[in-house]
């Protein structure tokens, strides 16, 4: 049987879910979207509950993580301690569950000094294999010089972030994505179209702003098959030249050698061999973006899609593997 190893496979601590109640325009557009108590119970589970759920999907591991936008949306003396209890609770769950579970650390990014402590104590001291990073902090762009520890820390543990989705910052809501109506802008600005456009433009900066060149050994992963960029490498590398940005490589070849790719629980073959084709197999991972997604059986998919035994592998689990073996 196919081991499949599952990246974006999202929980909620019970200090963070009511932390976020605590911040109107969090609670309006996350807390009240997740709030259907089914969706709750399963976020807040590291359980029996989900392991029957990761059977069921024909998940082997999940690489647990919190949910957008994390301790994010918080201040910065809220959110170190609480990022700090997330990230025991992931490991216990590692613990409890040896072979279920892996963990991506959660990372208080209003302080970046301290997100950056927080990084090393989670890879070194509780056995994690990296973080995710939910886009901005407030309108502080991820290539902001003030989160350069981050990327430092990052870079030296050689351990992957996580760049997960979260809603453009409200005036480009406002500008963009309103008026069509209150149910209709949240889904507009967010799944779909919003978190893509604003999650691949946060990876482009970070290409543009030079921070691949000052830390090569830094890895991405970022889901939805690239979150809308990928799909316009061509023209986007294109018109590199123009911008007089002195780059040390063209930009494609920062998305096929410091990113790596998951669908998120997008079960499109045609997504996955637009992937292939441009990034290759060794780029792409494994994502069901649990409990949101309930898109079938996660073999199904695999076994489905017009792919070599080898290349199954290596998406199902063999990427990630080689991604972070030197992570213990």
């Amino acid at each position: 049987m196919l081991k499949i190893i599952a990246l974006e496979e999202h929980l909620v601590t019970a200090g963070i879910f009511e932390a976020w109640r605590t911040v109107p325009e969090t609670w309006q557009l996350y807390g009240a979207a997740t709030g259907r108590p089914d969706l709750i119970d399963r976020l807040l589970d590291l359980g029996e509950a989900r392991l029957a759920d990761m059977d069921d999907q024909g998940i082997d591991v999940q690489v647990l993580s919190v949910t957008p936008p994390g301790v994010q949306s918080l201040g910065a003396a809220r959110a170190v301690p609480l990022a700090r209890e997330a990230n025991d609770a992931i490991a216990a769950a590692v613990r409890a569950h040896p072979g279920r579970f892996e963990g991506f650390a959660t990372l208080p990014t209003p302080d970046p000094h301290a997100a950056a402590e927080e990084l090393r104590r989670a890879v070194t001291g509780l056995g994690l294999k990296g973080a995710m990073i939910h886009g901005r902090t407030g309108s502080r762009n991820l290539d902001h010089p003030d989160m350069t520890p981050i990327w430092e820390a990052a870079a030296e543990l050689r351990c992957p972030i996580y760049l997960h989705p979260q809603f453009p910052d409200t005036p480009v809501r406002d500008a963009y994505y309103s008026h069509l109506g209150t149910v209709a802008d949240k889904v507009f600005a967010g799944p779909m179209v919003g978190w893509h456009y604003e999650t691949g433009l946060q990876l482009l900066r970070l290409v543009l702003a030079g921070t691949f060149d000052r830390f090569p050994t830094l890895q991405i992963i970022t889901g939805h098959w690239g979150e809308v960029v990928l799909f316009y490498l061509d023209r986007i590398t294109q018109t590199q030249s123009w911008t007089g940005l002195s780059l040390q490589r063209p930009i494609g070849d920062y998305f096929a050698r410091n990113v790596s790719y998951t669908g998120s629980g997008i079960l499109s073959e045609r997504y996955l061999h637009w992937t292939k084709e441009v990034v290759g197999i060794d780029r792409i991972l494994y994502a069901t973006d649990y409990p949101f997604i309930e898109a079938g059986n996660a073999h199904d998919f695999l076994d489905d899609a017009a792919l070599t035994a080898a290349e199954r592998e290596a998406i199902a689990h063999g990427n990630w593997e080689r991604l972070t073996a030197h992570l213990g």
